[in-house]
């Protein structure tokens, strides 16, 4: 029974990541839509592949790694395409290059 939801964890986690690749390739040279389609990735996918491997290993130092990496995924993910974001704005003259008020 733990293999198959494990399996599952895993599976989901693909598929979220093989269709945020595949919305980023149709969404063309905008690298503001192309940024939208990496948040599900670090937010989403990470963290079902990442329980899913905890499931099949079990409890253990492993695992506790795994959770960490995941951990770090999850927190980091979003404030990385929120700076590069902010970089894009820069370099298009959108927003100053000044610290943001």
């Amino acid at each position: 029974m733990g293999h198959d939801v494990a399996l599952g964890f895993v599976a989901a986690g693909v598929a979220v990541a093989v269709l945020s690749a595949l919305g980023a390739l149709a969404a063309g040279r905008d690298h503001y839509l192309r940024l939208h389609y990496v948040t599900p990735i670090t937010s989403l996918a990470g963290p079902l592949v990442g329980i899913g491997l905890t499931i099949q290993n079990g409890w253990g130092l492993t695992s506790g790694e795994i959770l960490l990496v995941v951990g770090l995924l999850a927190v980091s993910g979003p404030v990385a395409g929120a700076a590069t974001g902010r970089l894009f704005a820069q370099a298009d003259g959108t927003v100053r290059s000044e610290a943001p008020e």
